[in-house]
C-alpha cells in the first residue's frame, strides 16, 4: 500500500527546486541583468557615443548612468542565479531590483530609446512572473 509520507528525512518536506514562472523569471533576470551590465559598460567606457534626443526633463551624466546600470545589472544577475534555489529573499530582491531597473530605463529613454523599451518590457515580465505565485491548487 502506498503511503503519503514525504520523501524527506523524518517526514520533513523539502523546498523544491524553482519551477514554472520562477524559473522563467530567473532566466529573464539573468538575461536582462547581463544586458544592463553591457549597457552600463558601454556608457562608462564611451559616454560620447550616446546622443540625447531633444529637450528632455531628465538630464544626467552618462557615465553616472553607466555605473547605475552596471550595479543594478549585477544585482539582478546574482538574484536571478539565486532564484533557481527557490529562495524567497531572491524573489523579493528580484521584484525590487526589476522595479528600480524599470525606473532607471525610463529615465534612460532619451539616450537609447529602443534598448530602454526592451529592458522595461523584460522587467515587466520579471515582476509578473515573480508575483504570479509559486503553487497552484489541483481541483
Amino acid at each position: 500500500m502506498a503511503s503519503n509520507v514525504s520523501s524527506g528525512s523524518a517526514g520533513v518536506s523539502r523546498k523544491p527546486f524553482a519551477t514554472g514562472w520562477t524559473a522563467f523569471a530567473a532566466c529573464l533576470m539573468i538575461f536582462g541583468g547581463a544586458m544592463a551590465v553591457l549597457q552600463g559598460i558601454g556608457a562608462i567606457v564611451n559616454d560620447d557615443r550616446y546622443v540625447i534626443t531633444g529637450n528632455y526633463v531628465y538630464k544626467f551624466d552618462v557615465t553616472g548612468w553607466g555605473w547605475l546600470h552596471l550595479i543594478l545589472g549585477l544585482i539582478i544577475v546574482v538574484a536571478g542565479f539565486v532564484l533557481f534555489t527557490g529562495a524567497m529573499w531572491a524573489r523579493i530582491l528580484g521584484v525590487v531590483a526589476a522595479g528600480l531597473n524599470m525606473i532607471a530605463n525610463f529615465l534612460w529613454l532619451p539616450y537609447y530609446p529602443f534598448w530602454s523599451v526592451i529592458m522595461i518590457a523584460i522587467d515587466v515580465f520579471v515582476i509578473w512572473a515573480l508575483t504570479a505565485g509559486t503553487h497552484r491548487e489541483r481541483v
